[in-house]
């Protein structure tokens, strides 16, 4: 069977993430939720997303395929009904589609000629930004017996401080030494090639995923998830980082999710609670406006490639796009709009140029080449965005 993930109705809630990769590819517990149904399915996916980013992301289609919605995640339960559909049959849970059987002969899917099986087991959905970082904690927990079910552990050093070592994974060529580990709220999955230098607390549940590091002396509690190649430092809460970001440095980032690429600069920090405790708005990309999270506590949303400077201070509920450049004294404005150059004293247009030149030199720091491929996803976005920019 081919199975095919699509973005569904909440990629427009998900921005910025969304501007430069499909739904499926949003990391939250330990794996992204392509990751979680490959694993699952046993099977590779392909991905019906945006045009513009199906060049990098493409769709595979064959005579019998399986579309399946990746604001789900999956469980064995679920997987057990996708992998049993039969033609013209599809999943729903309420009014939402789970994943249905198509051909590819078929441009346009009308449900009513479907026979509908209704998912009645509780489900995890990504809807949006602020679940990357509020469901972390039973993604993680899930993702961590998904992934070390039948497996054991590399041993834990000697030198580590840890409470409740059953609670602990460690992959191979993992570095770890005179640092403390508490795995009795949840665990604490370390990756392959992974680092937490001397003197770092970490407090379950807690994911460094390959070749990430943790920096000396970091703090982290709150469910967070470190990406593939990312750096944290400081004190870290209830935050995700996706792969190759960097908040290296002291400072604190709390309730907030990091795409690719990013980098906070030394001695940063936002706020993820309001003075005055009132509910918490984010910027909204369906409305152009703010609206209400029905959360106390968020912090930085932060898209692909963007960076700000030593000192920045971002303010409770602060959305920044994709390759945004903040620096400055002051709070930046809560909503700053893709491929912006500047802070509190006022943005300017980041040209692509400028913006493409700095991600070539950071990707090839990292042996990784920023291809033409990306420039055309990224001048599509820009072109995207400039009606949130004061031109």
């Amino acid at each position: 069977m081919n199975y095919i993930l699509f973005d569904g109705t909440v990629r427009q809630a998900l921005l910025p993430f969304t501007f430069t990769r499909p739904v499926a590819d949003i990391r939250v517990g330990i794996l992204t939720i392509r990751e979680k149904w490959e694993k699952y399915l046993g099977y590779t996916t392909t991905t019906l997303t945006e045009e513009y980013l199906s060049e990098k992301y493409p769709m595979v289609e064959m005579e019998e395929n399986v579309m399946i919605n990746a604001s789900f995640l999956p469980n064995e339960i679920l997987c057990e009904m996708v992998r049993n559909l039969e033609s013209n049959q599809a999943i729903f849970k309420g009014d939402d589609v789970i994943a249905f059987y198509t051909n590819d002969t078929q441009e346009e899917v009308y449900f009513e000629s479907y026979e509908i099986i209704e998912y009645q087991q509780d489900s995890l959905t990504i809807e949006h930004t602020w679940d990357i970082f509020g469901k972390n904690e039973i993604a993680l927990r899930e993702d961590f017996e998904l992934i070390t079910e039948g497996r054991t552990s590399q041993p834990i050093p000697k030198s580590v401080n840890v409470i409740a070592p059953e609670n602990v994974f460690i992959e191979e060529g993992a570095k770890l030494e005179f640092v403390t580990l508490n795995a009795a709220a949840g665990p604490i999955y370390i990756g392959k090639n992974a680092e937490i230098m001397e003197g770092s607390v970490i407090r379950g549940p807690f994911a460094l995923c390959e070749s990430g590091r943790v920096k000396l002396s970091t703090k982290v509690y709150g469910a967070t998830t470190v990406g593939p190649h990312a750096v944290i430092g400081g004190e870290v809460s209830n935050s995700v980082l996706f792969g190759y970001s960097n908040k290296g440095h002291d400072g604190f980032l709390g309730n907030s999710v990091l795409g690719e690429w990013c980098n906070i600069g030394a001695d940063s920090n936002n706020s993820n609670l309001k003075n005055n405790y009132e509910e918490v708005k984010l910027w909204n990309y369906e409305t152009n406006n703010f609206s209400k999270t029905g959360l106390q506590f968020c912090g930085l949303m932060m898209g692909d490639h963007s960076k700000c400077g030593i000192n920045t201070m971002f303010n409770t509920g602060t959305v920044v796009g994709v390759s945004a450049n903040i620096f400055g004294a002051g709070f930046p404005r809560n909503f700053v709009p893709s491929f912006s150059w500047g802070g509190a004293s006022g943005f300017t247009t980041y040209l692509t140029n400028k913006a493409f030149q700095t991600a070539k030199i950071v990707m090839a720091r990292r042996q990784v080449e920023f291809t033409e491929q990306d420039a055309r996803i990224l001048e599509h976005v820009f072109e995207e965005t400039k009606k949130y920019r004061k031109e």
